[in-house]
């Protein structure tokens, strides 16, 4: 065990009492897996890791933790891009990977109730017998677990028609750091009272623990297009997405990828993209038959007007699917380009999208580090691949000090420094550019409010003041810092 703490033993000991052998880690081997999320350029590894698999297990090991002011760093499926899931070094990893169970699809009502280890794409598989799905779908949503969606409020390409987590999640079970158990929304839309269930969605597990979630089922729709469109230009791809949103047509999805990100998508999935096009559109419109027929239509006139250079339009499941499939592996597929790469997350409003492209590259100019981008258009969600060689000296501090300026730009064109990947800790610098210190204290006070003790995943999302202080994004008048770094064990 890498911590030196006199009690060290005393809280083994007490969590041996509540989990048995198999759902606790403390060798080296076993804890390396844990060192990292998404994140990979940021490494730390854990004293120990907890492996629950009930919520009573659950709240004993918050119990404990508590008793003893051990910080707790809860984990899904560890697929998050921000350090959201980073461990603390003298601090628990409690993993919910093993609290993995649909408990019960609702057909009637159209909801389900999930343990938070349950995979996104898992949902949909066991709703599709009854016609339904769940609609937020991550790029990972293969491998990324319900639990960590709600922590990050994950959002995915459909979230454009669809919504976030945040819109599709009708109730949680919680776990405060006092060890408390909370029942927070249900199976229906509305509750009376003040919205905590969006206050927890995107919380980054700062505040509770989710031990339970009821998701909303959507009926399949009748029918899908999905359009591929190429144009010679960016702006040009750029200028169609505004077009298609003014005409009043919300596309289930609507995704763009540049030149470089669609060679690599090509190489990794064969999806029969226009290798030729500086900039590609995926277009998804869904409805009845005739909605869908007219709406493709229409797209499709918007788009030649537009000068796009190539339209595919795709009717069938199998060519729709391909067709995805370069989107969705699109970030792994980058890896071809480079030994690493830092995924980004801002967002813009989407007027400003050739703007801010042209400021990304002056800044890959400037750092001398390439970049393929990847947006969810409609949106305004932008997802620059940095790509860099972590073996190379500086390059790793280059890449982030480029992602840290490409965020800047989001703000400065009204835009916000997360999209759907959260703040974690790749992000607590930009987050003083955008936020005042007025503001940063009313964060501090839910914090305080829902985690009084602060063992939930501290240090996480919320920069102190002396640190934005210090660079220089506010006055900091000094005075009680009310969440000072924390140094526990």
């Amino acid at each position: 065990m890498n911590t030196s703490h006199k009690n060290a033993e005393l809280v083994l000991d007490q969590l041996r009492g509540v989990l048995p052998d198999t759902s606790l880690i403390t060798d080296a081997a076993g804890l390396k897996p844990y060192e990292t999320d998404g994140l990979t350029a940021i490494r730390e590894l854990p004293w120990l890791v907890v492996l629950p698999t009930t919520e009573h297990q659950v709240v004993e090991v918050v119990n404990i933790c508590r008793q003893h002011q051990v910080p707790i760093i809860a984990r899904g499926a560890g697929t998050g891009l921000s350090g959201g899931a980073r461990p603390h070094k003298h601090g628990v990893v409690l993993g919910l990977s093993k609290m993995n169970q649909i408990l019960h699809v609702d057909e009637v009502n159209s909801v389900a109730r999930v343990q938070p280890g349950v995979r996104n794409l898992a949902i949909t598989e066991a709703a599709k017998q009854f016609g339904l799905y769940y609609a937020p779908d991550p790029s990972s949503q293969i491998a990324c677990s319900i639990g960590g969606n709600v922590a990050e409020n994950a959002g995915g390409v459909h979230c454009l028609k669809y919504g976030l987590t945040v819109h599709n999640v009708l109730g949680v079970r919680v776990v405060t750091s006092d060890g408390e158990v909370l029942e927070i929304g249900g199976a229906v839309y509305d509750r009376p009272g003040l919205d905590l269930l969006a206050l927890l969605c995107g919380s980054e597990g700062m505040l509770g623990i989710v031990t339970e979630v009821t998701v909303a089922l959507l009926p399949q729709p009748q029918q899908k297009s999905v359009i591929l469109v190429g144009f010679d230009e960016v702006t040009q791809a750029g200028a169609a997405v505004a077009d298609i949103i003014a005409a009043g047509i919300i596309p289930a999805g609507m995704e763009m990828m540049d030149k470089r990100a669609v060679e690599a998508a090509e190489q990794f999935a064969h999806a029969g993209y226009p290798l030729d096009a500086a900039a590609i559109l995926i277009i998804e419109l869904d409805g009845s038959d005739t909605e869908v027929a007219a709406l493709t239509r229409q797209v499709s006139e918007i788009l030649r007007s537009a000068g796009a250079s190539h339209i595919e339009c795709a009717d069938d499941e199998h060519t729709q699917a391909r067709l995805w499939k370069g989107r969705k592996s699109a970030f792994p597929a980058v890896g071809r380009l480079s030994p690493d790469y830092l995924c980004m997350d801002g967002t813009i409003p989407r007027a400003r999208l050739a703007e801010v492209l042209t400021r990304i590259d002056e800044l890959s100019s400037e750092f001398n580090l390439a970049v393929a981008n990847v947006f969810h258009a409609a949106d305004g969600n932008l997802h620059p691949l940095i790509l860099f060689d972590a073996n190379v000296d500086g390059q790793t501090e280059q890449a982030m000090a480029m992602g840290a300026r490409i965020l800047e730009v989001c703000v400065e064109m009204g835009g916000t420094v997360t999209g759907e990947h959260g703040v974690g800790v790749e992000k607590l610098d930009t987050m003083c550019v955008q936020f005042n210190a007025a503001e940063l204290e009313q964060f501090f006070a839910i914090k305080r409010a829902m985690d009084s003790v602060d063992i939930l995943n501290p240090g996480k999302g919320i920069p102190t003041l002396t640190r934005c202080g210090e660079l220089g994004g506010m006055h900091v008048h000094g005075g009680h810092l009310p969440f000072p770094e924390i140094e526990r064990f």
